[in-house]
């Protein structure tokens, strides 16, 4: 509900459009004196283009595609904030021991996931090896202001770039003097501050279904992003198997594991936004021990017989109780 109120009293105000593929939604608190939702639409619509420039993997004028034409032993001059996603990505591959990798980009293609995808198949095991040629985030290096490749290799950010716009959003709404919010770009959120009636922000997390709809918990949110990465939405059955579209890069195939879903909260929205791609990929065994002995605010949603069982870090239950 869009509120303005011209008694001098706070009032909820709201801004939405499309972005990235999907859309954005930007709710926040407007005190007398801070700027109004036209004012607040178009800083944020301007900051949201600027992003879509540098990251798009589904339009060929963009930093990223451009760099992605290019053939192997090149280099391209990029915009710093896409080199500082590189060294981000390079650190959460480093850390799963190449299980995430930024450079995934062929083999989504290949399973029929990515944007240059003809249909979604089970790839025979020659495609499934040449195609792993082209895969390798050490194929990558940054050269001062440069990108390099030293192999044919494409990058994806859709792991990271939308938790990315969040933070820069929220950063042009605090330095419009906005301070309190609710932002979410295709699904990524970060929350600070109250409503006008002194509530928290609050947030649904979905149960983990292709089917509808459903909370399965509903958290208070104040100074944290929110992040889930789940296999229920982009997958597809063969020969009574499924798919996943997330990808492990050491195997090159869909993830195999019970591992439904796992929401991550964080201050950052780009570290929300890769941590719950990157446990997810690990899987619940292997990225719930990564989550505990790192002390991330992690819950996990398995496949049960029954429906789906969770289990939440020891972090995530400090901060989904307010503690």
């Amino acid at each position: 509900m869009l509120l303005s109120g011209c008694d001098g009293a706070d009032s909820l105000e709201r801004v939405s459009g499309p972005t990235m593929g999907s859309s954005y939604t930007v709710q926040y608190v407007r005190s007398p004196g801070s700027p109004g939702p036209e004012q607040v639409k178009g800083e944020v619509e301007a900051v949201l283009a600027g992003i879509d420039q540098m990251f798009s993997t589904y339009r060929s004028d963009s930093d990223i595609e451009r760099f992605n034409a290019l053939p192997a032993n090149s280099c391209q001059v990029m915009p710093v904030p896409l080199l500082q996603l590189v060294r981000v990505g390079e650190q959460f591959s480093e850390q799963s021991q190449g299980a995430y990798d930024l450079t995934v980009e062929p083999l989504l293609d290949l399973w029929g996931f990515g944007p240059q995808a003809r249909e979604e198949k089970v790839p025979d095991a020659q495609a499934l090896a040449s195609t792993r040629q082209r895969v390798g985030y050490r194929h990558l290096r940054i050269q001062g202001d440069s990108l390099c490749k030293d192999a044919r290799v494409e990058v994806d950010f859709n792991s990271i770039a939308a938790g990315y716009a969040v933070d820069q959003v929220v950063d042009r709404l605090q330095l419009l003097g906005v301070t309190s919010f609710l932002v979410e770009v295709t699904g990524e959120l970060r929350a600070t501050g109250r409503k006008p009636d002194g509530s928290h922000w609050r947030v649904a997390l979905e149960v983990p279904r292709d089917d509808r709809e459903e909370a399965q918990q509903v958290i208070s949110v104040d100074g944290y992003g929110v992040s889930t990465s789940g296999d229920y939405r982009n997958y597809f059955e063969r020969d009574g198997k499924r798919y996943s579209h997330t990808l492990d890069a050491r195997t090159g195939a869909p993830v195999e594991h019970t591992l439904a879903a796992v929401t991550v909260l964080d201050p950052s929205a780009l570290m929300a936004d890769g941590w719950s791609t990157f446990l997810m990929i690990l899987g619940p065994q292997e990225g719930w021990d990564f989550a505990l002995q790192h002390e991330i605010a992690a819950l996990f949603v398995m496949h049960a017989d029954n429906g789906f069982t969770t289990r939440a870090t020891p972090a995530f239950e400090r901060l989904a109780t307010n503690e």
